[in-house]
């Protein structure tokens, strides 16, 4: 595959990435817009996107980094490291707040994670990949799909009460949440990235691994290709969502099939951007993904050191940028917590921009 078509993937996790710190680091958590927080419970805001793109992005790049790859020990070892190196730093991010460096209390550290469920995920859809065809995958994935919509909506809970689909106690995801990981969670009633809900997240990216091979097997109109499957995943999510809503912290079976439509559908339209018209676009976007890891970690770390680090008695350093630097404009509350996100992304952008002049990527 041309360098072209692989920096179209690049650019779109690119993308991604500079979406997710965007919504993880306003100015102030009282003032952001509607489309900047995810939905409460059922539904969809552009913000519930960024993660099941980065799953999406993920199976391409196994897709690609693995076609030529052997089952041998080896290659194993690699995926199994890799997967547990990514958990640890989402540990460690966990554990850095409040905790570290002084561990006082872990009866509430939260477990999950999103490099947590990254490194799952990673693991779990590279070893299918390297033991399953195309065919095998998709019959799997939709499998999966309906199997989890039957046991979320239709298996009863031991005390013979029918599950729902709606927010603590009665649904399966928080049910065995509660069960498992007591307070270990990132709400007391539930965890958007945990036990159950992880088996969906693999099938996005298990959808990616089999884009990523239209990606490779299809010379001419891949673009046409990627934007009828993103059309079919769409319409049948949405549909779908009838029975299962699109949710998620339930990571639904819709929410699956609707995320990877449009994940498809954007995809399609950089492709045909940078590879059909050969139109130069997004390169700060393509310096951005290829550190993507690197960069996300780095932004949740130093967002920690800024709300742990006291400036004053009733301040950290986090508040007293926003308050004395964005908040006195003469903006409204909104766009000033929003003016705060977007210069610390043009810090990443920045950095990433650095890193890919001077050939450094950090691999995880």
């Amino acid at each position: 595959m041309k360098k072209e078509r692989i920096a179209s993937v690049d650019i779109l996790r690119g993308i991604t990435i500079v979406a997710m710190i965007l919504v993880n680091t306003p100015g102030t958590w009282s003032n952001v817009y509607a489309p900047l927080l995810h939905a409460e419970w059922h539904g969809l805001t552009p913000t519930d996107l960024i993660f099941p793109f980065f799953l999406f992005i993920v199976g391409i790049s196994i897709a690609f980094a693995y076609k030529n790859k052997t089952k041998t020990s080896k290659t194993y070892k690699k995926v199994f490291i890799r997967s547990l190196k990514l958990i640890g730093l989402g540990l460690f991010l966990n554990l850095f707040l409040p905790y570290f460096p002084f561990i006082t209390d872990m009866e509430t550290l939260r477990i999950p994670g999103v490099l947590q469920r990254i490194g799952i995920v990673f693991c779990i859809s590279a070893i299918l990949y390297l033991h399953c065809n195309w065919k095998v995958i998709l019959g799997l994935s939709i499998a999966t799909l309906l199997l989890y919509w039957g046991f979320l909506g239709f298996f009863p809970f031991p005390d013979g009460t029918l599950p729902t689909f709606d927010r603590a106690p009665n649904n399966w995801v928080n049910y065995i949440d509660l069960n498992i990981l007591g307070k270990h969670m990132w709400k007391p009633d539930y965890d958007p990235e945990g036990i159950l809900s992880t088996i969906p997240s693999v099938i996005t990216c298990l959808f990616g691994i089999l884009i990523g091979k239209v990606l490779m097997s299809y010379q001419n109109k891949k673009e046409i290709m990627l934007f009828v499957i993103a059309i079919g995943l769409l319409i049948s999510g949405y549909i779908f969502s009838y029975w299962f809503p699109i949710n998620k912290t339930l990571w639904s079976s819709s929410f699956v099939l609707v995320t990877s439509g449009w994940a498809v559908l954007i995809l399609s339209i950089v492709y045909f951007i940078t590879d059909v018209l050969n139109i130069k676009f997004g390169g700060i976007f393509k310096y951005v993904g290829t550190n993507a890891i690197t960069i996300y970690f780095l932004s949740s770390f130093i967002s920690k050191v800024f709300y742990l680090t006291k400036v004053g008695e009733n301040e950290n350093i986090h508040s007293y940028l926003f308050k004395n630097i964005f908040a006195q404009s003469f903006l409204s509350p909104e766009m000033s917590s929003l003016l705060y996100a977007l210069v610390v992304v043009l810090f990443y952008m920045l950095l990433g921009y650095i890193l890919f002049k001077k050939k450094i990527i950090i691999k995880v």
